[in-house]
């Protein structure tokens, strides 16, 4: 019998153990419920809820998605209903779930990070926390938090230092310090990294000579960004002793191999749900049947395979 199980926060007194190593990708799975009645969400290893804030908030102008080659481009502007309405409306339906859920938290300065961190802990229904560093730093001036080692150290710091929950921090990937910004949140007290977010792109009408996202740029996301993002999973995985969460083009269990072979212990489906909504599934069987045919019986097995 194949171990898919992953411990994710091996240095938290709750730890946050999954039972295979396949999540959602934050912003791209709504908050569960609305994929539910498509297939078992129960059989994956993590759910990542949409990015959450203190206050609702509506979001960039339209439009807000388009296709690109091997991609997709999004200016959604973290639109979402606020942690009031999230510790009231969707908690108590993910207490009576056994997936974990874990809460994408996104705020402008320290201090909303902190208060987020304080309102989710010990919330039922909520099993871990994964902060959300590609924001706009408004105190700095729009500068996103997880460009530099110090911001972003900061913000794991008022995270932890405000919640037990297990902390994954989630790195962007638009910076060129992504290993010295994974030893600051490691030695801030993350339990966990994931990366990448979307890497900052644009796309142009030349006919109308105008930005097609309303905000002009936007994230891009998809296959096209996955030779970026194993890189830097790999680079992270080299620089901090903390688990891994690999995101980025996943959209086969070969994809997902190949991430956990770099470093990752578990891996993010984000975009390719878009497509198929039925896509963190495909790629749960998909690591299965590679395991089987290739006589593994642990994924441990295969973690960082390729860096040994």
């Amino acid at each position: 019998m194949m171990n898919l199980s992953v411990q994710l926060a091996p240095k938290n007194k709750k730890g946050l153990r999954l039972a295979n190593p396949v999540m959602t990708a934050s912003g791209t799975f709504g908050y569960g419920t609305e994929y539910s009645h498509l297939f078992d969400i129960q059989k994956l290893g993590a759910i990542v809820c949409k990015g959450t804030m203190l206050k609702p908030r509506d979001g960039n102008p339209q439009p807000r998605l388009m296709e690109t080659p091997s991609g997709m481009l999004n200016s959604i502007g973290l639109q979402n209903i606020g942690v009031k309405a999230l510790i009231a409306e969707k908690a108590p339906l993910w207490a009576e779930w056994h997936v974990p859920i874990i809460v994408n938290i996104a705020g402008e300065t320290v201090e909303e990070y902190a208060q987020l961190a304080q309102e989710l802990d010990g919330i039922p229904g909520v099993s871990a926390l994964e902060v959300n560093i590609s924001c706009s730093n408004i105190s700095a001036g729009g500068a996103e938090f997880g460009v530099h080692p110090d911001p972003a150290g900061r913000v794991t710091a008022s995270v932890r230092a405000n919640t037990s929950l297990p902390v994954l921090v989630k790195l962007t990937p638009n910076t060129g310090e992504i290993a010295r910004v994974a030893a600051a949140v490691a030695e801030a007290g993350a339990d966990a990294i994931s990366l990448i977010n979307t890497v900052r792109g644009m796309a142009i009408d030349v006919y109308t000579r105008k930005a097609l996202l309303g905000n002009r740029t936007g994230g891009l996301s998809g296959p096209a960004i996955k030779p970026i993002a194993l890189a830097m999973v790999y680079e992270v995985a080299g620089a901090v002793d903390l688990p891994v969460v690999g995101c980025g083009g996943i959209a086969s269990g070969s994809d997902a191999i190949e991430f956990i072979m770099a470093g990752a212990s578990a891996v993010q489906v984000g975009t390719a749900s878009f497509a198929n909504p039925g896509a963190p599934i495909d790629v749960l069987e998909g690591i299965e049947q590679f395991m089987s045919g290739e006589g593994v019986k642990n994924i441990g097995e295969l973690i960082g395979a390729a860096r040994r």
